[in-house]
Formats: C-alpha cells, sequence, structure tokens
C-alpha cells in the first residue's frame, strides 16, 4: 500500500471507519470492538458469531476482546488519577 493511500485509509477511519474502504472481517472486527468499548452490557453471543462467521478463530476473538478491554482499562486508570496527554514533549489538558 502506497504511503498516499495509507494516509487515506487512515483518515477515512478517522473520520467514520463505516465509510472506510475495508474488508469485512475488518469491519466486524471494529464493529464488536466499538460495541464493547461504548456498550459493553450489551455484548452479546452473537457478536462473537459475526466474527467468526468472518474467520475469526477462538484465539483471534479472544486477543480482539482482550485488546479492546486492555485499552479501556487503561484509560479509566489514566483518566482516574488525572494523567494528562503528551504531544510532542509537550503535556496538554
Amino acid at each position: 500500500m502506497y504511503a498516499a493511500d495509507q494516509e487515506k485509509l487512515l483518515s477515512a477511519l478517522i473520520a467514520d471507519y463505516h465509510e472506510a474502504d475495508l474488508p469485512a472481517a475488518n469491519r466486524a472486527m471494529l464493529d464488536y470492538a466499538v460495541k464493547l468499548t461504548r456498550s459493553p452490557g450489551d455484548m452479546l453471543r452473537e457478536d462473537v458469531k459475526a466474527l467468526r462467521a468472518q474467520g475469526f478463530n477462538d484465539r483471534a476473538i479472544h486477543d480482539i476482546c482482550a485488546i479492546t478491554a486492555y485499552y479501556a482499562f487503561v484509560n479509566r486508570i489514566a483518566d482516574g488519577l488525572g494523567v494528562e496527554l503528551e504531544v510532542s514533549g509537550e503535556t496538554t489538558t
């Protein structure tokens, strides 16, 4: 993938991944991660079945779930402790 194509994909993912040109498996993975992040209490077995239908095995599904949960955990810890984001060596608020 060329740098310009990568930049276009990244911009589309940032704006709205639903509009990005993605394989169905990648879109299913993102749908799962977004749902787990935004409304974890709404997760159903069907969400896992949707990943399996796209070819993800149990290990891959575990990894998707664990990485998504880990990022949520780390963000909650950072937010709870008032950790500020560093950008290019500077602290922002």
